[in-house]
């Protein structure tokens, strides 16, 4: 790390290395400006920053929400919407930010030091000097647009989700726990009521007093250069000072300088509905005060007791109230880091009538827990595995620290000095191994089960469904009447003339001189691959970990891949064929799979019960897993992962056998799981985005898919015939599961993949004989199965479904198109058309400016599907899925047919984006192993494919791209060759209907229920009658409902 310069106006306040963490922590301080910078140095690809300001307002107006927004339509010296993105982009870069309660943050996230920092001070002061216009308030927060609707982007967000039950509930809650002087009450989003009057005066008085140097803390992690940062900082804040208050002027500090949240007085319990047609489970939350945030030992003892109360299934709460009595479908805890730490309890999916009861249950088990002896030895484990946590976490992030550098920075001392006793070392840890029992039950009477609280229950009401639905379109309706013809039509030129200002174009010298900075200083994360076994056939390697493991090779036939990177872990994992699982059994996967760590097992003839087997696992592991291979770019297999410290390698492997093969599938178990499944659907229906994924699951894969077999709409049904099972004939079940793990853990159906220090194995191979000692191995290895194999004849074929799914849950609209496109990375359409999408949808790109920047939808964006071999579209959280849907489409169009040309800048950029996401692939060690495991294994690629894609991709002429764009882009946004399916709110359902009708889609409205399956399990007739009659309640399909074909892959 190279020294800072000494006649830099920033002085060192704190440098020291954690024991625990491959880093070094730098914390300087301006002393012109008072601006504070943290430096986290550490080796890999990425540098990441984040730009993090105390924001406190006392009311909903939603100002520091819009700044996260304003700050990117311009600044000072770059006076043009998207310049800074656009220059990002130059710049192996990528902008975000985020609105928390308490503090706005700010992120760049860049391949690479010389972009880094090529970018950092244009983008600071977007920040702290951006332009806030008039126009620019009036797009991006809110307006009335011709047609009589509001709009802009900040207020779709908030439309989105203002009605949901999660942000009803919590708001109710921020008012009962915190009075009006205190900032933590209020709903920083936005209100929808207080966005429709917000000015723009307020947000630039609200930057003013937030928006100082004196209030920011830059956190930056990567591999810095500190000489070269502090240099760039030094010369910013000479840019800065006549346009920002006087750095020695009076400053409140936020929060830590306002009034502190007083102790609650006493308890409440309030009902809060939320829309909802099913009316048949709620929440409940349950919100305290806890210890001060700057109190390590404390705020770290009650992370210890979270654990042990809620942690896992065999931790109290859970294991009393999800497990045996099964009266939630999970018991959730959180902490916000706040000067008092708010502690919450969730438990969620519980049956409406006895919301009341459930909550006084909890509190009953809450106070014998403290009334009782706790299991100290249990609670010691907790401790242990929360410090090895931290150690996997310090290594495995590829941001490790910023988050509690953040809330130092909030709510600290502004030396650093806190900073390094919370970061330096675990010393804690070893102090709270030596607390005497009666400690830790005293703490759960002071925080939670004697404490005064908040208690929610969320209700679900179908009456306030269609009361919202009614109001709002009252309201629209209204507004319409009030504004007039005359009135819409200003309206709408006052739009124009506001976008017009803000979509003035960006000299072109002025990204000219912007250079695309050299690929030199992005570091990439070496890993070196060995093989055993039947993976030798990929070829046999020469290098000094294959010499390792040959020296233990047991000339075992099991595919062991190996990839070594520096670490104090071991991951082993298990990639397992689903193939042999025949297709009706295939949906039992889901309860298969949930219950996989948590049965009984058999041991030396002796049953373990699941609370034990968690409690052992627990102590042995940092993480262990099992699901969908999905990470690894085929989610038809399955990936069992175990996580442990290198010295414990022997034991994972240990494990993986005795949970495969000694598990017992216990039915009150089985019962348990399937129940707590079924109670998360209805939640789970309630999402516009879950189920547009949902149904697109259904349609585009066959029932040989195990994607569709888990899918949310075939557990909906399915499920209950399982649950009937287990009551009739629980056998049928049992048996049905043992013959699911014969299929799955026949040896010619596993690959084995260990990432690790190899150095430190001692057995890396002959470890693996405990597992491979009952399997017959002389079968050969099967080949992986392909994502494209199981896909239905519409997924292989698109462009004869499209579908309107009218969800009274909610407010917005999604949408999805899906076409045909490369299903394999070798083919000569992929780097052009990997550029093509780039340049698509970069941040302030072609699609970005047309329908975001519009108002038309908060997102959009495509996605290439190279297992699939297809290529979609989609709309997220739009007031009208079918303009922003038809909006992408002319973009496209204009590009294909020559009216828009290409511009050479913006595909520099389109080409930097995709080094930034080649970088993205490998931020960590454990990234880096597992991408190449992807590469050789998965996708069968050279070892320089990624070099050579570069090479291809920088190559790529325009005429390349238009023709990607016209062969295989065009196609995901045109009937007849696209299947299309949109989520909306009833209300939204004739016009949606309409509009893509005029395109040339033929779309059906059908509810949810039309796409279930139940894979030819007995589903009780009462109960499939229940579904479709939830599912479609509001639904009104038109005059062809009935005359409607029954062709459907469900």
């Amino acid at each position: 790390m190279p020294s800072a310069d000494s006649r830099s106006s920033f002085r060192t306040l704190q440098r020291f290395t954690p024991d625990y963490a491959p880093c070094t922590i730098t914390k300087y301080e301006s002393e012109r400006t008072g601006m504070s910078v943290v430096v986290v140095d550490r080796e890999g690809p990425k540098v990441n920053g984040f730009f993090a300001l105390a924001t406190e307002i006392h009311d909903d107006s939603g100002a520091p929400h819009t700044l996260e927004h304003l700050c990117f339509m311009g600044s000072k010296s770059y006076r043009y919407k998207g310049v800074l993105d656009k220059l990002a982009t130059r710049a192996y870069s990528n902008t975000n930010a985020w609105t928390a309660t308490d503090h706005t943050a700010y992120t760049l996230d860049t391949a690479g030091w010389d972009g880094f920092a090529q970018i950092l001070p244009i983008y600071l002061e977007h920040v702290i000097v951006p332009t806030l216009t008039d126009a620019g308030c009036y797009t991006e927060v809110h307006h009335v647009d011709g047609s009589g609707h509001d709009a802009g982007v900040v207020y779709s967000e908030m439309q989105g989700v203002q009605n949901t039950q999660g942000e009803l509930v919590e708001l109710r809650s921020k008012r009962l726990m915190y009075p009006e002087s205190v900032g933590f009450r209020y709903e920083t989003g936005g209100m929808m009521e207080q966005l429709r009057v917000l000015t723009a005066d307020r947000i630039r008085k609200f930057h003013r007093d937030m928006y100082q140097p004196k209030n920011l803390c830059l956190v930056i992690v990567g591999d810095v250069d500190h000489t070269d940062l502090l240099q760039i900082l030094g010369k910013f804040e000479t840019t800065i000072l006549d346009d920002i208050p006087r750095p020695d002027a009076p400053f409140k500090r936020p929060w830590v300088e306002s009034d502190p949240a007083p102790p609650l007085t006493r308890s409440t319990l309030e009902f809060v509905e939320f829309p909802e047609e099913d009316e048949s489970s709620g929440e409940i939350t349950i919100s305290f005060f806890g210890p001060s945030c700057n109190d390590l030992l404390y705020a770290t003892a009650l992370n210890i007791l979270l654990v042990y109360l809620a942690g896992s299934s065999a931790s109290v709460l859970e294991n009393t109230l999800v497990e045996k009595e099964q009266v939630a479908s999970a018991v959730y805890y959180s902490v916000e880091i706040r000067p008092t730490i708010l502690i919450q309890f969730a438990l969620s999916s519980v049956a409406t009538e006895r919301l009341q009861d459930v909550e006084g249950r909890f509190f009953e088990v809450l106070k014998k827990t403290a009334a009782n002896q706790l299991d100290m030895n249990y609670l010691r484990d907790c401790i242990a595995r929360e410090r090895r946590l931290i150690k996997d976490s310090a290594e495995s992030s590829s941001t490790p620290f910023s988050e509690p550098i953040i809330y130092d920075f909030l709510f600290a001392k502004r030396d650093g000095s806190m900073l390094k006793e919370d970061l330096e070392n675990l010393n804690e840890f070893d102090e709270l191994l030596s607390w005497p029992e009666d400690k830790w039950r005293q703490l759960i009477k002071l925080w939670m089960s004697d404490a005064h609280h908040v208690t929610i229950l969320g209700k679900p009401s179908a009456t306030l469904s269609k009361r919202l639905k009614s109001e709002e379109k009252a309201r629209i309706e209204d507004q319409k009447k009030r504004l007039g013809r005359e009135g819409l039509e200003a309206l709408e030129k006052k739009l124009a003339q506001a976008k017009a200002e803000n979509d003035k174009d960006i000299p072109k010298e002025l990204l000219e001189n912007f250079h695309v900075p050299s690929t030199k200083s992005i570091h990439f994360i070496g890993t070196t691959t060995a093989r055993s076994g039947a993976a030798k056939k990929l070829g046999h390697l020469q290098n000094k970990v294959q010499k390792l493991v040959d020296s233990d090779d047991t000339e075992s036939p099991l595919f062991i891949h190996f990839e070594h990177v520096q670490s104090n872990f071991a991951h082993v994992n298990l990639v397992v064929s689903t193939e042999a699982v025949p297709i009706e059994l295939r949906p039992l996967l889901s309860v298969y799979l949930e219950n996989m760590f948590t049965s009984p097992i058999e041991r030396n003839g002796n049953r373990i019960e699941f609370e034990q087997v968690i409690m052992e696992l627990e102590k042995d592991t940092v993480g262990y897993a099992i699901g969908l291979g999905s990470a690894l770019g085929n989610p038809e297999v399955l990936n069992m992962r175990i996580s442990v410290e290198v010295e414990k390698y022997a034991s994972a492997i240990q494990w993986l056998n005795e949970i495969i093969w000694s598990g017992i599938f216990d039915v009150e178990r089985i019962a348990s799981t399937t129940v707590r499944l079924l109670a998360d659907i209805p939640e789970a229906k309630r999402s516009g985005s879950n189920m547009l994924s949902a149904v697109e699951e259904m349609i585009h894969s066959a029932p040989a898919s195990v994607v569709r077999a888990r899918s949310t709409l075939v557990n909906a049904l399915y499920l209950k015939g399982v649950r009937h099972l287990l009551k009739e004939n629980p056998n049928i079940v049992i048996g049905q599961l043992q013959q699911i793990r014969d299929a799955l853990f026949e040896f010619q159906n596993i690959r084995a993949v260990v990432v690790a220090n190899i150095e430190k194995l001692s057995k890396p191979v002959s470890s693996w004989k405990v597992f491979t000692a009952d399997l017959d191995t002389s079968k050969p290895l099967n080949p992986i199965e392909k994502r494209l194999s199981r896909l239905s004849e519409a997924g292989r074929n698109p462009g004869q479904l499209s579908y309107v799914i009218p969800m009274p849950t909610i407010d917005s609209s999604f949408a999805l198109s899906v076409a045909s496109g490369p299903s394999s990375l070798q083919d000569a359409r992929v780097p052009a058309l990997m550029v093509a999408l780039s340049y698509l949808d970069a941040v302030e790109g072609p699609m970005w400016v047309a329908v975001r920047g519009t108002g038309l939808a908060y997102g959009t964006s495509f996605s290439r599907h190279t297992e699939s071999g297809q290529v979609s579209y989609s709309v997220y959280r739009s007031p009208n899925a079918f303009k922003a849907f038809q909006t992408g489409r002319s973009v496209v169009e204009d590009f294909v047919s020559g009216k828009t040309e290409f511009d050479k800048l913006a595909l520099e950029g389109a080409i930097s984006s995709i080094v930034l996401g080649f970088a993205n692939g490998q931020a960590t060690m454990a990234a880096a192993a597992q991408m190449s495991f992807v590469r050789q294994v998965m996708r069968e690629l050279p070892d320089d494919w990624n070099e050579r894609m570069l090479e291809k991709v920088r190559g790529v002429k325009v005429e390349e791209i238009r023709a990607a764009m016209k062969d295989v882009v065009l196609p995901v946004l045109t009937a007849g060759t696209a299947n299309l399916i949109v989520t909306c709110a009833p209300v939204m359902e004739e016009e949606v209907v309409k509009g893509f009708q005029d395109l040339g889609f033929q779309p059906e409205v059908r509810p949810l229920a039309y796409f279930q399956d139940d894979y030819g399990i007995k589903v009780p007739m009462d109960e499939k009658e229940e579904e479709d009659m939830l599912d479609g309640a509001d639904i009104s399909g038109g005059e062809d409902d009935d005359d409607s074909s029954d062709e459907s892959d469900s």
